[in-house]
């Protein structure tokens, strides 16, 4: 099995649980946001093997791709403001790199292709829960360029016959999330905060509502899509219920907050339909949220040197953000 982005947060824990099911793995990871010490516990595995490569550069992947029976699709620049900022790299790393992916895959004759969408691609959905015929509006280039991903994932599958599925992934939690680069997800940005006893940097109110998704079950639902023989869908991977960023301050011990503007472009809730995959794949989450928050701060010493986010920095940092998706963006 081919796991592209395999060093990176969620592609890290499908790999562990692709090795502990007992199979061969594969990983296609250039390191430009993965880390290797994500696999590090796998240093001396006979059966992982590590190809330092961009997926953009398809002779790399046909060749990985040769003899394997399964590939999933992970790798991807993340982030909202970078993609912003950088609308060509993100074009470049999440839509030709897995044009060239699933051309390999179809080239080498794989038996199944999964595909890691993101739930952005709904944007500010009219209906919750989401299901996967609501509209795609994405919101930023990040967004947009993913949900271009899955349509050449899905055009490959109705034209060439590749055996391909998308798994469309809600707010991922976890342990080995990012640390470094952009002002990204709230888990990590908090932990940072607490390790360093600074003031919790709560969005608005802090009642929006999260589908948060803890990264075990998510890489369960890949496999479950790597098993199951139905082709050409779509599925959210989701908790199915939503909880508030207050919920999750409170958790965490109600440490000192301040406040920070609420974002434009971001939907005050979202909550995943997941009657699909339950339906169709058997799967359900298995984590609740209470004992997920509870495995990350037991973990908490990953994010010992991740970026410590003030009121300041986030300014700074989300300032294209509010230019880009703000009230007045566009006008004129």
């Amino acid at each position: 099995m081919l796991v592209t982005g395999g060093a990176g947060f969620i592609g890290s824990h499908l790999v562990e649980r692709l090795l502990a099911d007992g199979h061969e793995v594969s990983v296609v990871d250039d390191f430009a946001t993965g880390r290797r010490a994500n696999l590090a516990a796998f240093d001396r595995e006979p059966r992982l093997t590590l190809i330092e490569a961009d997926v953009v550069h398809h002779a790399a992947v046909r060749e990985a791709c040769t003899g394997v029976d399964t590939v999933f699709h992970l790798a991807a620049l993340a982030d909202i403001v970078p993609s912003i900022q950088r609308p060509l790299e993100y074009h470049r790393a999440n839509v030709d790199g897995t044009t060239s992916v699933v051309e390999a895959a179809r080239s080498a004759g794989v038996r199944r292709f999964v595909y890691a969408a993101s739930s952005s691609c709904y944007g500010i959905p009219d209906r919750y829960p989401t299901p996967e015929d609501a509209p795609a509006r994405p919101q930023y280039p990040y967004a947009l360029s993913k949900y271009l991903g899955e349509q050449i994932v899905l055009h490959w599958g109705r034209f060439y016959r590749l055996p391909a599925v998308s798994l469309r992934l809600f707010n991922v939690y976890g342990p080995r999330a990012r640390t470094t680069g952009a002002y990204g997800a709230v888990f990590g940005v908090f932990l940072a905060q607490l390790l360093a006893g600074k003031p919790l940097t709560v969005v608005g109110d802090g009642t929006q509502m999260r589908d948060f998704t803890y990264v075990t079950d998510v890489a369960d639902a890949f496999v479950r899509a790597a098993e199951a023989d139905v082709v050409g869908e779509i599925f959210n991977v989701g908790s199915g219920s939503s909880q508030s960023v207050n919920r999750l301050v409170q958790l965490l011990g109600n440490p000192p907050a301040v406040h920070v503007p609420k974002r434009p472009g971001e939907p005050d809730c979202t909550l995943a339909d997941t009657a699909k995959i339950r339906r169709a794949l058997g799967w359900s989450p298995r984590v609740t949220f209470e004992d997920g928050v509870e495995r990350m701060v037991a973990a908490i010493d990953h994010w010992r040197d991740a970026p410590v986010w003030d009121v300041a920095s986030i300014a700074s940092a989300t300032r294209d953000w509010f230019a880009y998706l703000g009230p007045q963006a566009g006008a004129g």
